[in-house]
């Protein structure tokens, strides 16, 4: 099965390590696509970055922003993601690495207002628009950054989440390695649920 593409974006998605696969759960699809090369990403990073992929599901309220979006998502993990996250952050301090606190991971508070520079959930903002967030982390080992944007073309509104990494030493290039088989299962998993609940 061939990616599919993403509106807005013809980057293509063979460094995700990627085939376009489609996940069917509780009755709804997500889509495996490009990263939208029209977003704050831009086509400069999602070209070199060592790691790239996206998932695309529909968006059936339009009235919700990209940071209700980023709640509706992120804010409703199962327990056991939950606990894998922990684990995981405290293996990562004790390489010296800055990793979020555990009650930034459990405890997921929706303010009022955001602004770049602020966290989201566990994450620095980056960029704050009308239709995309980006959110991430530089860390010495790996610079990531997670992209929640809302999308329109001829098939309707759509959600795409979009992940970037940038590795920066063998370190790096080990952890991504480890990383990727759960992020690709969990970022699928965290938005069919979301669609499934309706929250998007």
């Amino acid at each position: 099965m061939t990616a599919g593409t993403c509106p807005g974006g013809e980057i293509d998605g063979s460094l995700s390590g990627g085939s376009g696969s489609i996940l069917l759960c509780c009755g709804m699809t997500v889509v495996e696509c490009d990263v939208p090369a029209g977003g704050a990403l831009g086509r400069e990073l999602i070209e070199r970055a060592d790691f790239r992929d996206a998932y695309r599901v529909p968006l059936r309220r339009p009235d919700l922003g990209v940071v209700d979006i980023f709640f509706g998502v992120f804010a409703h993990r199962p327990a056991w993601m939950t606990l894998m996250l922990i684990a995981r952050n405290k293996a990562a301090a004790l390489a010296g690495l800055e990793t979020p606190t555990t009650s930034e991971i459990v405890t997921l508070e929706k303010r009022a207002r955001y602004a770049v520079g602020e966290k989201i959930g566990p994450w620095p903002i980056f960029f704050l628009g009308a239709d995309e967030l980006v959110a991430g982390r530089d860390n010495k080992h790996m610079d990531f950054r997670l992209s929640i944007m809302k999308v329109r073309d001829d098939s309707g509104l759509s959600v795409v989440v979009s992940t970037l990494c940038i590795v920066h030493n063998a370190f790096g290039r080990l952890y991504l390695a480890t990383v990727i088989p759960f992020h690709k299962f969990g970022f699928r998993n965290l938005m069919a649920r979301a669609v499934d609940a309706q929250r998007l």
